[in-house]
């Protein structure tokens, strides 16, 4: 008599039951990170709910069409999602908060610090820059 064998599963029915919770959490942790935005200066709203509504998309997309509705900040998600574009203001902030950041850190961090926010605003500002407006 042959034992039965157990029923095999694929690798990727594991990983999708697994992978659901975990974008779940991600888009929970930065809503939450976009929602402290709204109040500290320093860091990005709409970065962050970008990033919630993508890990969102994965795990509950009716999630992610609410932050896609948000009456601030929805607008701007939903020019990124369709047109991959940024507004003029929102280039400028980003470039301007950059580069306040260098002498910033220079005069808080210096030496050789300051090379980061430096780098960041060489590679990322021009890239910025040149999205769609």
């Amino acid at each position: 008599m042959g034992l039965a064998r157990p029923i095999q599963r694929s690798p990727a029915s594991a990983v999708k039951k697994i992978s659901r919770p975990v974008w779940l959490a991600a888009g929970i942790v930065f809503t939450v990170l976009g929602t402290i935005g709204i109040f500290l200066p320093v860091m990005p709203t709409v970065v962050f709910y970008l990033l919630a509504a993508s890990c969102f998309s994965g795990s509950h997309p009716e999630w992610a069409e609410r932050i896609y509705q948000h009456p601030t900040h929805g607008h701007h998600l939903r020019e990124w999602r369709d047109r991959r574009a940024i507004s003029r203001k929102g280039k400028l902030a980003a470039i301007l908060a950059m580069g306040l950041s260098v002498p910033f850190t220079y005069f808080t961090l210096g030496w050789p610090w300051v090379l980061i926010p430096a780098a960041v605003l060489a590679i990322v500002g021009p890239w910025i820059w040149t999205r769609n407006e």
